[in-house]
């Protein structure tokens, strides 16, 4: 069994047990329970439900594995030839790693 769910704007795919890296939560703390009642779709052993927006009476009830994760780093680099302008930029995105405990459907 699996479920569609969006979290801060993103549809990630959700399953008992899975881990998740979402962008970051800003009030979540390590080892707090926090709930997800944005579910579009519901797939039960092939018996697919379709929300309209959503599926009533669905959530997802996950834990805060790690409240800040850092991604990996990207580097933005711009030049204009002949200009001898450069620049270089790094970022590096802040997630949130949670552990899904439970998918109500």
């Amino acid at each position: 069994m699996y479920v569609i769910v969006e979290i801060n704007g993103q549809q990630f795919k959700a399953e008992e047990g899975k881990k998740l890296f979402v962008h970051h939560i800003q009030n979540a703390e390590n080892g707090a329970t926090v709930e997800f009642e944005k579910v579009l779709l519901v797939d039960n052993n092939g018996t697919v439900t379709v929300g309209a927006p959503t599926v009533e009476g669905a959530k997802v009830v996950c834990e805060v594995a790690s409240s800040l994760v850092k991604g990996d780093k990207v580097l933005v680099f711009h030049k204009k030839r002949r200009k001898g302008y450069r620049k270089l930029n790094g970022h590096r995105q802040q997630f949130t790693e949670l552990t899904i405990k439970q998918v109500i459907a």
